[in-house]
């Protein structure tokens, strides 16, 4: 396997201060994520240092194999890293930031294909122990925020990419959370499908404290 050193670039994360942060969002310190040992170790990230504070927008920019995905994917306490401090000073523990503190969207839509486009937003509420209407009532708001009230009641073999993809936002949506991760999110999308997403998302987070992270190739 390749080894994986170059660095992503990040337009708006910002260094970490010499005194943590308490009201920060993500604390991270000289981060190394490798996988394997000996002849057979790949090195996908390394020296990461960063903080992401409420309401940062930040595009996390780099080639393929830069380490952008396995960045978010620790950023989000999905990956432990090798070495490093890593912590959520305002967000509480790793066990209990998902579902409802830190959601993720990844390049495909990862909906579930027995549930329809509503099920599927109003799953993570209710995993959270969310009651049924107020999980209904969430769910349609964040329909309506992705301008997709009309697909409500649809399977997601019944969606475009562009449409499934906005459901995959929507659903991070739903439950409010304070940090949206999303990775590659328009990568299967063509360029005004993609730039509609964009326009969508942030507009629904206008406004708000909850913090963005998007890893992308399109500068």
């Amino acid at each position: 396997m390749p080894d994986r050193t170059t660095a992503p670039q990040a337009h708006g994360l910002r260094t970490i201060p010499a005194v943590a942060d308490t009201h920060a969002f993500v604390t991270a310190r000289d981060l190394h994520r490798r996988y394997g040992r000996g002849a057979f170790e790949t090195i996908a990230l390394q020296h990461a240092t960063c903080t992401i504070a409420p309401g940062d927008r930040i595009a996390l920019v780099g080639r393929s194999g830069s380490g952008k995905s396995t960045l978010l994917h620790l950023l989000g306490g999905l990956d432990t890293p090798t070495s490093g401090t890593l912590t959520w000073p305002a967000l509480g523990a790793r066990a209990t930031l998902r579902p409802t503190q830190v959601a993720f969207v990844f390049q495909m839509p990862s909906l579930l294909p027995a549930l329809s486009v509503i099920e599927n937003i109003e799953l993570p509420l209710l995993l959270g122990q969310t009651d049924a209407a107020t999980a209904r009532r969430a769910a349609t708001t964040a329909l309506a925020q992705m301008d997709l009230a009309a697909l409500a009641d649809q399977l997601p073999e019944e969606l475009s990419g562009g449409q499934a993809q906005r459901v995959a936002v929507a659903r991070a949506l739903a439950y409010r959370p304070r940090l949206i991760l999303a990775d590659e999110p328009t990568g299967q999308l063509d360029r005004p499908t993609a730039q509609q997403l964009f326009d969508v998302l942030l507009a629904a987070l206008d406004g708000t404290a909850t913090a963005l992270v998007i890893a992308t190739h399109d500068s």
